[in-house]
């Protein structure tokens, strides 16, 4: 819910019984409005210059413009709507170029409506969809098939404080806030402000691009076994 209003989500996925199943299953949801759907890349940066919404749903694969660019495109027009990116394991090898393109998190094509509708509502809220599971694993994966580029300089990160560098290590690593302040023995509202701070200091747009830039900066070295 952004305010009192229901959260407005854009569908776009060029396949016609994956937009209409998302709409159905989000339509049922008192707190969420289904405002547009896009059958391309180019209709949905397009729809939401148009209609505005909170949320898109973006598939990667698409035609005329693939979700990436689309995404790329919708971040780029400093656009309100965070983009939840829809895949499967079969496209796994693209969603770090989509969480680098500016998507908040993604969601698999199988999620269940709670699923879906809780990854609406936690994007719309300002957070991110990182954390979990699956999540995590892919995180690490995509690091490892990336190209990484040379770490940043003290001037990309030395503003950060200690405490805050430890902080973002940890939001790479998966941890929500309530667990950031359990490791670290301080109130959550502690590393909510520390979050914050993150974010300005480095003018990311929200914690999977924390993740992201934690990564790239070899903050956060991935293994087989998962981020460290």
């Amino acid at each position: 819910m952004t305010g009192s209003r229901p959260v407005r989500v854009l569908i776009a996925d060029d396949q016609m019984m994956v937009r209409e199943g998302f709409s159905v299953l989000l339509g049922a949801m008192p707190d969420i409005e289904v405002v547009g759907e896009a059958v391309n890349g180019r209709e949905a940066v397009r729809q939401v210059a148009a209609l505005d919404p909170d949320v898109v749903l973006m598939d990667i694969r698409m035609p005329e413009l693939s979700g990436i660019e689309a995404t790329r495109e919708i971040v780029a027009a400093d656009a309100a709507a965070r983009v939840l990116i829809l895949t499967t394991f079969d496209l796994d090898e693209y969603v770090y170029q989509a969480l680098r393109a500016g998507a908040s998190g993604f969601l698999l094509k199988d999620a269940s409506a709670r699923q879906l509708a809780e990854g609406v509502r936690v994007v719309a809220s300002g957070d991110a969809l990182l954390a979990p599971g699956v999540t995590r694993r892919l995180i690490t994966e995509f690091s490892r098939l990336a190209e990484r580029p040379q770490a940043p300089g003290p001037g990309q990160y030395g503003e950060l404080t200690e405490r805050e560098t430890e902080v973002l290590v940890q939001i790479a690593q998966g941890l929500s806030n309530a667990e950031i302040a359990d490791r670290l023995f301080v109130a959550e509202s502690t590393v909510k402000t520390h979050v914050s701070r993150i974010l300005v200091k480095l003018s990311l747009r929200d914690r999977t691009q924390a993740a992201v830039f934690a990564y790239e900066a070899g903050l956060v070295t991935p293994t087989p076994g998962g981020p460290r």
